[in-house]
């Protein structure tokens, strides 16, 4: 696959099919994802992979509580600034609007829209849940670095035909998950990422959001090619 493809065809995956993805196939993404890019070679990142019975271990701690207390045991850090400032305020409601209208749950229906958010503590039914953690002395450089190895894992996926879901919402439940992967107290959890094939009859798998086009982010300069 043409990385134009992969970035083109990537989207946040909600529902996997229960197909198994070979321990191989992980363990040659994230050591070929390490030639992502990182200021000084620092490499900041530290990934947990979970498959089998460790990853259910996991859910069965969550889901008793994740469809009631949405926010856990409280984010270790802010997902989205407060207040969330025009464009982005306005992109982030019609994701959202957009998620839910897929599958048929109305703005007002709190309890539907709760269950649908524990959903990202079940890793959307994935077989693989990967969790992506840093050096609390590490800063915003390190922390694009770990964004970029991020990104790299989930372009290496879709060269394998499979999809991915980025879930921040796992940093409500930090302590949680700090305590059953036994990381070390310098280590902060970042995320955690979905990993599977994705299941093509799901309705929540149907939508995409809009991206804004370049004109409305670059600016380009000096290029004499370039039309007037």
């Amino acid at each position: 696959m043409h990385v134009r493809d992969a970035v083109a065809s990537r989207f946040s995956c909600r529902a996997f099919l229960p197909t198994p993805v070979p321990f191989a196939t992980v363990r040659d993404i994230l050591d070929r994802a390490a030639r992502a890019p990182s200021g000084g070679n620092l490499q900041p990142w530290r990934v947990h992979a979970l498959a089998g019975a460790p990853l259910e271990d996991l859910k069965a701690r969550v889901r008793p509580h994740a469809s009631t207390n949405p926010r856990g045991e409280g984010a270790e850090y802010r997902i989205y600034p407060a207040p969330l400032k025009e464009p982005y305020g306005g992109r982030r409601h019609e994701a959202g609007a957009l998620l839910y209208r897929a599958i048929g749950v109305a703005r007002e229906d709190r309890p539907a829209r709760y269950r649908q958010y524990a959903r990202n503590f079940e890793f959307f039914d994935a077989p693989v849940g990967l969790f992506f953690s840093i050096d609390r002395t590490m800063g915003p450089p390190q922390w694009s670095d770990l964004g970029m190895f991020v990104q790299t894992v989930m372009l290496l996926a879709r060269g394998e035909g499979l999809r991915t879901c980025g879930i921040e919402a796992w940093t409500h439940w930090h302590r949680t998950v700090s305590a059953h992967l036994d990381l070390p107290n310098e280590q902060m959890l970042f995320c955690g990422m979905a990993l599977g094939h994705a299941d093509p009859a799901a309705a929540i798998n149907q939508w995409r959001t809009r991206r804004a086009g370049v004109d409305s982010f670059a600016v380009f300069g000096g290029f004499p090619d370039a039309s007037p």
